[in-house]
């Protein structure tokens, strides 16, 4: 079994959950802890635009591994949302990166937290699909993008190559999420478990 690839887009006033919070739930989540065959069943990156340093939300600096253009093929992308959106809606290099990421053969889903989501949207990718955002900006979404279904009160909305998460902390759940779907309960509530995080609700 080869570890998946996964990637977290980062751009200036990103959310600081929004990204940390999924690259931990897959960095953590191991196969066989404690035996000798321990296996780390995702590989986690982080890519920006250009490659250079990025400044989260509250000036958190961050150096991504990789620009658009060195970034290698993903399997699973994280697209995270927060202040930024408001600018990066309008970047057309940016949202053509993750049209043309979807469409990457190798790319099996592609993932948002919190507004993040609007990224997605403006790139075509929701039109005729169910998809959730933060509770503040669900009426954007609404309004902008009426070929989405928007859907309220959930921490995330699964269909299928798409996987979209409400706000913040529910990048977590929606990690975890992907995490039961592709390993199963069994090392999803370990990886919780791991990382003192009560999943139960989840189900």
């Amino acid at each position: 079994m080869k570890p998946w690839k996964v990637g977290i887009l980062l751009f200036d006033d990103v959310e600081v959950l929004d990204f940390a919070g999924p690259f931990e739930v897959f960095s953590v989540t191991v196969l066989n802890r404690g035996q000798p065959d321990l296996f780390q069943p995702f590989e986690v990156q982080t890519i920006s635009e250009t490659g250079g340093l990025v400044v989260a939300c509250n000036g958190l600096k961050v150096q991504p591994d990789y620009s658009f253009h060195s970034a290698p093929a993903f399997d699973l992308l994280v697209i995270p949302g927060g202040l930024g959106t408001r600018r990066e809606i309008h970047n057309e290099h940016l949202i053509d990166w993750i049209r043309q990421r979807f469409e990457d053969v190798q790319l099996q889903w592609m993932t948002s937290v919190c507004t993040g989501a609007l990224l997605l949207a403006k790139a075509g990718l929701l039109n005729g699909k169910r998809a959730t955002t933060h509770w503040a900006s669900l009426e954007w979404l609404r309004t902008d993008f009426p070929e989405t279904t928007v859907v309220d009160g959930v921490k995330y909305v699964d269909e299928d190559r798409i996987v979209t998460s409400a706000g913040i902390s529910a990048g977590i759940h929606m990690a975890f999420h992907m995490v039961e779907r592709l390993l199963g309960t069994e090392v999803a509530e370990e990886t919780a478990r791991v990382m003192e995080y009560d999943i139960r609700f989840d189900r």
